[in-house]
């Protein structure tokens, strides 16, 4: 009993030492810019390991020198509610759960037949998740923690949004999202983004270019060989659209 209350006490300081470190680097980002996220040490040891060399682009540049094209067209296609909510938009989430539900009973019902027409037993296509998170959700994740799909790791992400909230402001939390967010592989931030696809300073986007770089931030590695695709066009020409009702912080 003893060895056990000794573990539980650990294991609970441990769980606050990591709360505080997690606040002391959220305190650090107010002021000072992230050299490094916790996804793209991940990423960066993915590709290091698997390629056997590091092709890596970023390159950090202050709020006032990335175009407010960009900045429209992220918030119009991730976050239109970014400078109103308190960093969780609850009913986009909500929306985003009963579509996954639905998706993976519609992935449940038609697995037998699917399974019977073969003949055999294939592994199912897992149904695809569609998201919820807010610009200030996706920081968290990407700034801190790792890229699992759990109930705790929600929750963590949930509180680790609320101290990001509270300890930066909106145009800062935009600020750090822009220069760290990935737009490809090893590719991350507006700059290495804009200098990688249009040959450009973030600074010099127009509303297209920009709108474009906002559609392929849900699948940066995917739309990256896609650079026609129709489906990439027409729904950047949807947010220029929307970017001018996007309202910045």
């Amino acid at each position: 009993m003893k060895a056990l209350t000794r573990w539980l006490f650990l294991a609970i300081v441990a769980a606050l030492a990591l709360q505080v470190f997690f606040l002391m680097r959220i305190a650090m980002a107010a002021a000072v810019a992230p050299q490094s996220t916790t996804f793209q040490r991940s990423e960066a040891w993915r590709i290091a390991t698997h390629k056997g060399s590091l092709a890596w682009r970023e390159q950090w540049v202050p709020y006032d020198s990335i175009s407010d094209n960009l900045k429209r067209a992220v918030i119009a296609s991730e976050d239109d509610s970014f400078v109103n909510h308190d960093g969780v938009d609850w009913e986009a989430m909500e929306k985003a759960w009963q579509k996954n539900q639905q998706a993976e009973e519609r992935a449940a019902r038609q697995a037998p037949r699917k399974a019977q027409a073969a003949n055999a037993a294939p592994p199912a296509k897992p149904p695809k998740i569609v998201g919820g998170s807010t610009i200030t959700q996706q920081l968290a994740k990407n700034l801190l923690l790792s890229g699992e799909r759990t109930l705790f790791r929600k929750g963590q992400e949930i509180v680790l949004t609320f101290a990001l909230e509270k300890m930066l402001s909106k145009q800062r939390i935009l600020e750090v999202y822009l220069n760290n967010v990935e737009w490809g592989e090893g590719v991350f931030g507006a700059e290495a983004a804009s200098q990688h696809y249009f040959r450009k300073s973030a600074s010099q986007l127009s509303a297209y270019e920009a709108a474009r770089l906002a559609v392929m931030l849900p699948r940066p590695k995917y739309f990256e060989k896609l650079a026609n695709s129709g489906y990439l066009a027409s729904r950047a020409q949807t947010i220029v659209q929307r970017m001018r009702g996007a309202e910045l912080p």
